[in-house]
């Protein structure tokens, strides 16, 4: 059955909402319909109080909290109501009954408080509410004179905030004679406003179901409110089969099952195009911070847009990249003085490749060229950041397109000792000692290596690559395109360890998930060594054509307010502790080998026998089926070969986080319990 919901809002306090709910679900359940009602949050009584008032007139079965979660006695504005008396409203909770009224109902009207911006706690707004609950809005507008001002300017924050509006319903709540304005004012609301007027609720002098439709019958156009309810889905999943070609994807397996379609999404959820949710496990590839739809991002997006979308960088400046850069720069590793933008993790660490390159270029140093990496790295598509990358199944067939590089071998630190790791540095001084004078910089992934399986660095080897690397004057490069923006439990995993590199590479969480956007900051030493005169042509003659994209920055930008203004850091350091608590809990699988977790970055590697710590071959798709498999839990994964990844928005509550281990768990075991039981 296709269930709607209707949010009822108005011009203003006072307009008549409650009568319009009343109305609406009197004439709905005179259609048949099964009505259910929401009043999520109530201050001040009137009447016993709308949620009774409700119940009683359209004889509603549901409990009365089950109506109305959350109630104050006092007459206020909802976050002051409640923040009086000591209560804290829940967001999630009021989703949950949602939930619930759905499961009863065939349509349900949540009845709003005053208007769109009337705030229910003092960062979450009836707008944020209406948009969370994928309603559709209902206006409720007084007819008379002022009306025409406050419904346009509601339609316009409506679709500024992203929300359909179904409909204006008038309240001629005052009767008497209608004037000039009475008689005008709803069809110039509908041309102007450019949404249907949805009818007029006339005075009523009489409260019980029988007369308000009696009264009301052939007011309001219930039957055009309906119109789109039976509209078929579009055949999304269709046509991105016949169309749409996936990264990392082997397009004959993806022809052989309709995809599953993403349409919108709600804080740590991804809703797909039947309105099911799914808990985004991998923040949406590593890139969702503060869950989907944050209000504080959302509106730094709308606001930059209604100024400039773009601005070309090659001659002009921005304000908002201007902004970001010198924010950037007070939360990066000291040391860090400059910011060069471009768009994705890729060409950030590409950037940093050549601008390492080109500075001993530059400064004479002609035989210092040589680019270490380490084996298993990724960094990156591109064919620049591919040279610089270690994973064969990746890279191997693009061997003869990339340019020379030097690979460090080195370990999965599960399979091998620790110790192992140190030894990697080791070597590497070696072959500065041996190639006094060649190498140019050394990039790494530090502490993390995500693509390689969550391989986690024991403590020190960060600091010991970067002692190396400053006693034979070589830059480090470190690619936090990953691990920056509080994955690790700290802003940058360089500050673990206190390190600090010549060149750092920023992306994914950069924008808080929204918009593309990547950054490679540098030392003014690094800059330095490109400031000549003009006619010597050692200029960085880079760029790409949305560098520093105004619409990206600013909402960069809100990003970095966001970690402060709601101490993002320090608030997930508990979450971290009952996350690796959940995680003790999958030991008990006999087929969990090792689970590595490193703040909010997870890989649990499943393997054929613990003991030997022997893998289950490629061909088997473990990764793959387990992942396919938490979906009927209700949770979105990824897979890096047999390495289950967890990578959750910062903003994951512990509820969400248990269910996200929890359905881990089920999935390997419905995938192993049979075929691989010992």
């Amino acid at each position: 059955m296709n269930r709607k919901i209707f949010f009822i809002t108005g011009t203003d306090t006072g307009v008549g909402k409650t009568i319009a709910t009343l109305v609406l679900g009197a004439l709905l359940q005179k259609r048949g319909k099964d009505v259910g009602v929401l009043k999520p949050v109530q201050s001040g009584r009137l009447g016993g109080g709308d949620a009774e008032f409700l119940k009683k007139l359209l004889k509603l079965a549901d409990g009365i909290r089950e109506i109305n979660p959350y109630f104050a006695p006092e007459p206020l504005s909802p976050h002051l109501a409640f923040q009086r008396q000591g209560i804290r409203v829940d967001p999630a909770k009021i989703q949950e009954a949602l939930r619930v009224l759905q499961a009863r109902h065939d349509i349900v009207l949540i009845e709003g408080a005053g208007g769109l911006l009337v705030p229910i706690t003092k960062t979450y707004l009836m707008a944020d509410l209406a948009r969370d609950t994928g309603s559709e809005l209902i206006i409720v507008a007084r007819l008379g004179l002022g009306t025409i001002n406050h419904t346009l300017l509601t339609i316009a924050e409506a679709q500024r905030r992203g929300l359909k509006v179904a409909g204006v319903v008038f309240s001629d709540a005052a009767g008497g004679t209608k004037g000039l304005p009475e008689r005008t004012n709803p069809a110039f609301i509908k041309e102007v406003g450019g949404v249907p007027v949805l009818g007029i609720i006339p005075k009523l002098k009489h409260f019980d179901q029988l007369s308000v439709t009696r009264r009301c019958r052939g007011c309001m156009n219930i039957k055009g409110l309906l119109a789109t309810q039976h509209v078929p889905p579009e055949p999304w999943a269709a046509c991105d089969q016949d169309y749409v070609w996936h990264p990392f994807t082997q397009m004959q397996d993806w022809a052989t099952s309709p995809p599953l379609v993403i349409e919108r999404g709600e804080g740590s959820h991804l809703i797909d195009t039947d309105g099911r949710r799914y808990l985004d496990g991998v923040s949406s590839l590593w890139v969702n911070v503060h869950g989907h739809r944050k209000r504080e991002l959302d509106e730094a997006l709308f606001e930059q847009a209604g100024k400039i979308a773009h601005t070309t960088m090659l001659g002009l400046a921005n304000v908002p990249a201007a902004a970001l850069a010198q924010k950037l720069i007070e939360i990066a590793p000291k040391g860090l003085e400059k910011v060069f933008y471009s768009d994705n993790g890729s060409t950030a660490v590409e950037v940093a490749i050549k601008m390492c390159y080109q500075y001993w270029q530059n400064m004479g140093a002609k035989n210092k060229t040589g680019i270490v990496h380490l084996t298993n790295s990724y960094h990156g598509d591109t064919l620049g950041s591919v040279s610089v990358g270690g994973i064969e199944l990746f890279h191997q067939v693009y061997r003869k397109l990339v340019f020379k590089t030097i690979a460090l071998d080195f370990p999965d630190c599960y399979r091998v000792p620790k110790a192992d790791a140190f030894r990697a540095v080791e070597r590497f001084e070696k072959m500065l000692r041996r190639d006094k004078g060649k190498i140019a910089g050394l990039v790494l992934e530090p502490t993390v290596q995500g693509a390689a399986g969550m391989i986690m660095w024991p403590k020190g080897v960060l600091k010991a690559f970067e002692q190396a690397c400053r006693k034979h004057d070589v830059f480090l490069i470190a690619d936090e395109v990953a691990t920056g923006f509080g994955r690790t439990g700290k802003m940058f995993a360089c500050e673990h360890e206190n390190v600090r590199p010549d060149l750092m590479c920023v992306a994914k969480g950069i924008t808080g998930g929204y918009l593309p956007l990547a950054a490679t900051l540098t030392t003014r030493r690094v800059f330095d060594g490109f400031v000549f005169p003009y006619p010597e042509q050692k200029t960085f003659f880079h760029g790409h054509t949305y560098t520093g994209n105004p619409l990206a920055c600013a909402v960069a930008l809100k990003n970095i307010e966001i970690f402060k203004k709601e101490r993002v850091l320090e608030r997930l350091q508990p979450k971290i502790k009952f996350l690796a608590g959940e995680l003790k809990k999958l030991r008990a699988i006999p087929w969990v080998g090792d689970i590595r977790q490193k703040g909010f970055m997870v890989g649990i590697e499943l393997v054929m026998d613990r003991a030997s710590k022997e893998p289950f071959p490629w061909e088997a798709r473990v990764g793959v089926q387990v992942c396919e498999r938490a979906r009927q839990y209700g949770v979105i994964l990824r897979p890096l070969g047999n390495v289950i990844v967890l990578m959750p928005p910062l903003s994951m509550s512990t509820g969400e986080l248990k269910l996200l281990v929890n359905a881990t768990r089920r999935a390997v075991r419905d995938v192993l319990g049979n075929r691989y039981f010992k």
